[in-house]
């Protein structure tokens, strides 16, 4: 039979997920014990839930899925808009950060949904804008006393039968780097898209992917920063700027750039030293823009 996580791994797109752990978090009566009938085999009359394919369809309802399945569907239906707002934090660590398992202070305001594994594994559903601040609150509670990891990555749209991997398979493969790393301190992993969690290794090739707690908090600042002193159409033009790969050319383009920006963007990126970083850094602190207040 299924277990609470198992209802999550079966979910195959983001909105799904989101409304698993709604209903998880609700407390609905709507997930099977293990003494629940399970479903008739596959013949030409007869099969069980088309989504879950272990309990009986609701014959009162006349569908082919199941009490469990059917809910999940249609809230799944209404949660599209905030899907696209949302980011995903799985964390193993030495102790659960405090107010979680009771859904108290930040996380009763600020959170789209949780799920509480046992005493060191969670998941957290939040609004990207919100990341910042779960982040404060919980080194202003633990500070160093906190170790583990901590792994952000956006949920996966629409999945169809062809193309695309189910939000189940992504969070099982982010799951499966928990013991990654030492328990010594509180790292962060980030992911831009879900996808990048299937191949790290080449994720690390194009970007930043796993700092101290302390210093992806630097990079949001930076990011917020960032978006408050330039605008987009200046943030785009920038990017092209720094990859460029002529000396010369770039000398001469950076030059009318810093011309068209405020002196406080100027002295911003100055101070920032942004023409020597590396492309990683510089497409990093892109990927986090999204997650920036301004």
């Amino acid at each position: 039979m299924l277990n609470r996580f198992d209802w999550l791994r079966l979910s195959r797109s983001g909105t799904e997920l989101l409304a698993t752990l709604g209903f998880h978090m609700e407390g609905a009566d709507l997930f099977p014990e293990s003494g629940d009938e399970i479903g008739p085999p596959v013949t030409a009359f007869t099969r069980p839930c088309g989504r879950c394919r272990i309990y009986p369809g609701d014959p009162e309802m006349g569908i082919h899925y199941c009490r469990t399945c059917l809910p999940v569907l249609a809230r799944a239906k209404t949660l599209q808009p905030v899907s696209r707002r949302a980011v995903l934090v799985w964390g193993y660590v030495n102790r659960l950060p405090a107010g979680l398992r009771e859904w108290e202070g930040f996380y009763a305001e600020n959170l789209i949904g949780r799920y509480v594994q046992d005493n060191h594994h969670f998941l957290l559903a939040l609004e990207r804008f919100h990341l910042k601040n779960w982040l404060q609150e919980l080194l202003l509670y633990h500070g160093s006393d906190l170790k583990g990891l901590l792994q952000i990555f956006p949920p996966v749209g629409k999945v169809t039968d062809r193309q695309g991997v189910p939000m189940g398979d992504i969070l099982c493969r982010v799951i499966s780097n928990d013991a990654r790393f030492p328990m010594d301190r509180l790292r962060v992993r980030f992911f831009s898209s879900p996808f990048q969690s299937l191949s790290p290794h080449v994720r690390e090739k194009k970007s930043l992917l796993t700092m101290d707690v302390a210093e992806f908090m630097k990079w949001l600042e930076m990011a917020g920063l960032f978006r408050t002193m330039l605008r987009p159409e200046q943030q785009n033009v920038l990017q092209d700027l720094l990859r460029i790969s002529n000396p010369r050319e770039e000398r001469f383009y950076w030059g009318r750039f810093i011309g068209f920006v405020s002196p406080e963007a100027k002295d911003m990126l100055n101070a920032w030293k942004i023409r020597q970083w590396s492309k990683n850094e510089i497409r990093f602190l892109y990927e986090l823009l999204p997650y920036a207040r301004f």
